[in-house]
């Protein structure tokens, strides 16, 4: 295979993450594919098939070993991409699998932050839940309420017992 050859593939295999075919992502990690690997941004299959939603393709990825705990470029973790997007089933499936409630990249931004400044309020209490720890704070000094509050989040402004700022 050329060098071209296998830049493709490794595009192919992305894509099929990203589409969320847990099939063919299943038969390619059992002929070896590495369950952590990552594109040129950082983002592991794990990574993408979570943030697209694609609980069958996540699931069959943490089964082949894929690390829930890994940061993309861009300091992101897969828990905190769920949050973002507002996937409780996803934050869910990522925690029962060994993702770290309180973990952070670089920035310092938790899943709870995360979910905490687009008013993803289920997520918010799965989180607390599991042990998510609301005075953590970013590279910035915010904490999840701070974060909330910054970005005029007022449901999880309420949630988390602040006041509107």
């Amino acid at each position: 295979m050329t060098e071209e050859e296998s830049i493709e593939f490794a595009n192919q295999v992305f894509q099929v993450a990203r589409e969320g075919d847990a099939d063919m992502l299943g038969r390619l990690l059992e002929k070896g594919l590495p369950p952590n690997l990552r594109n040129h941004k950082g983002d592991s299959l794990l990574m993408l098939a979570s943030y697209h939603g694609h609980q069958a393709a996540a699931r069959v990825l943490l089964d082949h070993g894929a690390d829930p705990n890994l940061c993309n470029d861009s300091s992101q973790m897969p828990l905190a991409g769920a949050a973002f997007k507002g996937d409780l089933e996803m934050a869910r499936l990522l925690l029962d699998n060994g993702a770290h409630v309180n973990g952070a990249g670089p920035d310092g931004k938790t899943a709870l932050m995360m979910a905490a400044m687009f008013n993803r309020l289920a997520i918010i209490d799965l989180l607390l839940a599991n042990g998510a720890d609301p005075a953590a704070r970013d590279s910035r000094g915010l904490d999840a309420l701070a974060s909330a509050q910054a970005m005029g989040a007022l449901e999880s402004v309420a949630r988390l017992g602040g006041t509107p700022a």
